[in-house]
């Protein structure tokens, strides 16, 4: 039986809702060749030719700015898509108290949530959210249909990628390491990107549609293939109150779900809601996890390592982009964000990500060159190089860098307490899955 597309549009409205439950939807042109929409010649959005990104792969170097041209639109889609009858509830997470103060203050520290991203025109609500979960997973928005944001930061390795560099649309290797997802919603300068060059979540989300090697759009491609779809119009008026889709809205509703990818309930959590301030011993932890924990978010003169200067807080945050000593000399093909500011002083400097899920997130870097958790806690003990912004606590002198010089039973501890900010809850939460029924 043939539906026509506004009796299609009535089930998925109910489907969306789970009014019908899973509903498998039938497109009107299933076994006769589909209406063709010629978009046109098309050229690239990302005026940096495709760079790295915090959400679907990263840098897209190589790639032949010739296969955005002259991109045809078939449709309509289908899609069985699986959501609840009531959304999941993404507007209003359950934030537990240490997220709302800080009890320690070393380094300007400040409560986590003074760090939130979330703009005034653009507040996390469900329908919102729940429509960006589905773009974040949908492959039909990319140029082939073989990818989609998902792809590159995958739930199970914290909303990263388990390989060095990430695959795009057409297999070819992204330019840096996918960064992970997890508490993107607090970062005090409010940037994305490992070079920090978008300023805001809402303008980082499309970047990765236009990028030439991870989906191969264009913004007009990208509204072309949601409108072909027949289940967005449905999501679209329940996130904003009518059948529009445009970018602006598809940007608006990925940033509100990107946002909700929350950590609350690690064993740091768990423990940190035992006792009155973070340097405290907490009860569920072992004597190893206490001990990486004091070293972690202590200064040196009171037993610690100073790691806090860069992950700061109850969020593991940075403050600002920084240089950690990879490398003697900046890399002449990646220098960071210099490369957006052209300062020499942002020269060979990178955004700092949050360490939450972190354990999970293996390779590590901007170029994924640390398979291992014990590897990257080997470079802060002996490896950190006298780069020319070497950041804190590694403030290079005279040409040389104050090594920490760890004992193997630090640098253990140090890993155990690191381990303690999985959560793996969050990662399998239905609310952040793939709604697409295979």
């Amino acid at each position: 039986m043939k539906l026509s597309r506004p009796i299609l549009r009535s089930l998925l409205a109910l489907s969306a809702f789970g009014l019908l439950g899973s509903v498998a939807c039938s497109s009107a042109d299933d076994d006769a060749p589909a209406s063709a929409t010629d978009v046109g010649q098309q050229t690239s959005g990302d005026a940096t030719g495709g760079d790295i990104d915090d959400l679907t792969g990263e840098d897209g170097a190589g790639a032949d700015a010739g296969a955005q041209q002259d991109v045809t639109v078939e449709g309509p889609f289908t899609a069985k898509l699986n959501l609840p009858a009531s959304s999941f509830n993404y507007a209003d997470p359950n934030l537990p108290n240490h997220f709302k103060t800080e009890t320690l203050g070393f380094h300007g520290q400040v409560p986590l949530m003074n760090a939130d991203t979330t703009p005034a025109n653009n507040p996390t609500t469900d329908t919102g959210a729940t429509l960006g979960r589905v773009l974040f997973y949908d492959k039909n928005l990319s140029k082939n249909r073989t990818v989609a944001c998902a792809s590159c930061h995958k739930a199970e390795f914290g909303f990263s990628d388990n390989a060095v560099l990430s695959k795009g649309f057409d297999g070819g290797d992204t330019g840096r390491h996918s960064m992970g997802l997890t508490q993107a919603r607090f970062y005090g300068p409010k940037s994305f990107f490992w070079d920090q060059r978008a300023k805001s979540l809402e303008e980082q989300v499309l970047m990765p549609f236009q990028d030439p090697v991870e989906m191969g759009m264009t913004l007009d491609t990208l509204a072309a293939r949601a409108n072909a779809a027949d289940y967005y119009p449905a999501l679209f008026k329940a996130a904003f109150g009518d059948e529009q889709i445009t970018t602006e809205r598809i940007s608006l509703a990925l940033a509100q779900f990107v946002r909700s990818m929350v950590s609350t309930g690690s064993k740091y959590d768990l423990g940190r809601k035992k006792v009155s301030k973070r340097s405290d011993d907490f009860p569920n932890f072992t004597a190893e996890e206490n001990l990486g924990k004091k070293l972690f978010v202590m200064p040196p003169p009171m037993g610690g390592k100073g790691c806090f200067v860069c992950h700061s807080g109850e969020g593991f945050i940075a403050t600002e982009a920084t240089s950690n000593g990879l490398d003697l000399t900046p890399s002449t093909t990646d220098v960071g964000v210099g490369g957006v500011t052209k300062q020499p002083s942002d020269s060979g400097t990178f955004k700092v990500p949050s360490l939450r899920n972190v354990a999970l997130r293996a390779p590590y870097m901007h170029d994924g060159r640390f398979a291992t958790l014990e590897a990257v806690i080997e470079h802060y003990s002996t490896g950190v190089q006298a780069s020319p912004n070497l950041g804190v606590p590694f403030f290079a002198n005279n040409g040389k860098v104050t090594q920490l010089n760890m004992t193997d039973l630090h640098k253990a501890a140090l890993v155990a307490f690191l381990k303690t900010l999985t959560d793996v809850a969050m990662t399998q939460d239905p609310k952040f899955s793939d709604p697409f029924v295979k």
